[in-house]
């Protein structure tokens, strides 16, 4: 008997969560704002960058001297990584726009907890907690 009324009484002290932590959208909407801003910039630089590749560009094989070609290898070089990370960040941008949307943004995708405000002014995009981002790096090196 007595065993049964300690399992009642552990069923009544559980404390239910309310779920994923969500901001209201009143509160999203500056931070919706910059994340637009900054796509946009994105956008725009990515678009620079393609027409600065002289691969992308063209050329003018005429009037190229022999260490033209070597220039034109390393500004497409240059145009290759930088693109890639402009299109990382539009990545990140996206999604961080994305949770702005559902609200939960500034929410670590991991552990649920709230993201340091000083990370988020820094790190606008950031999807991770400092903690869960540490063991996210520790695992990939």
């Amino acid at each position: 008997m007595a065993k049964s009324q300690n399992t009642a009484n552990k069923k009544h002290t559980q404390v239910k969560t309310s779920g994923p932590l969500q901001i209201p959208a009143r509160l999203l909407a500056p931070v919706g704002e910059f994340l637009r801003n900054q796509l946009r910039a994105l956008e725009q630089r990515r678009q620079n960058i393609n027409t600065e590749d002289p691969f992308v560009s063209g050329r003018n094989e005429s009037l190229a001297s022999p260490d033209a070609n070597a220039a034109e290898q390393f500004g497409h070089a240059r145009s290759v990584a930088v693109r890639g990370e402009v299109d990382k960040k539009i990545i990140q941008i996206r999604k961080a726009l994305s949770r702005v949307r559902i609200g939960k943004y500034g929410a670590c995708e991991e552990c649920g907890e709230m993201i340091n405000t000083d990370r988020l002014v820094i790190y606008p995009e950031a999807a991770l907690c400092i903690k869960c981002e540490g063991k996210k790096e520790k695992k990939t090196r």
